[in-house]
């Protein structure tokens, strides 16, 4: 595939997690196995450069790039919700079954209401990543 075809793909793959121009995204867990060409899609839609956790401004979108060996994802999810605005969006990036630092979706259903957060879609968005959004819920859930 050519990298023009590369560019198109990743950016018709960011444009359905729902960026827009404008946008301030926060880039977590960035390491040389992240698809270039996806993040730079990001930056062509929001028109904005990729910001990483020495911001000081409050962001609309986190993208959390996530592996096994990362660590505990709990941590993970609640470190990266430090600079997310109220309203705001997680995007929670794993690498797809069957490549390594694989994280397996029983992890993600665990960790992320343990957070504050609910699970609302997961894609696959690349050919070794895929994106799980999750979002603070609207309203506390009650027990009857």
């Amino acid at each position: 595939m050519s990298a023009t075809a590369d560019h198109a793909d990743g950016e018709s793959q960011a444009s359905r997690l729902g960026f827009e121009s404008g946008m301030i995204v926060q880039e977590l867990g960035y390491d040389d196995d992240c698809d270039d060409a996806f993040r730079d899609a990001i930056s062509e839609i929001t028109g904005e450069a990729l910001v990483g956790d020495d911001t000081e401004d409050v962001v609309d979108v986190i993208l959390l790039w996530w592996r096994e060996e990362d660590g505990d994802l709990f941590d993970g999810l609640l470190n990266a919700l430090t600079d997310l605005k109220a309203g705001g969006v997680v995007w929670l990036m794993t690498p797809k079954v069957g490549r390594d630092g694989y994280v397996d979706a029983s992890d993600v259903a665990e960790a992320a209401p343990s957070a504050g957060l609910a699970t609302t879609s997961s894609l696959s968005v690349t050919d070794d990543w895929s994106a799980t959004k999750l979002v603070m819920p609207k309203s506390p859930r009650t027990k009857r």
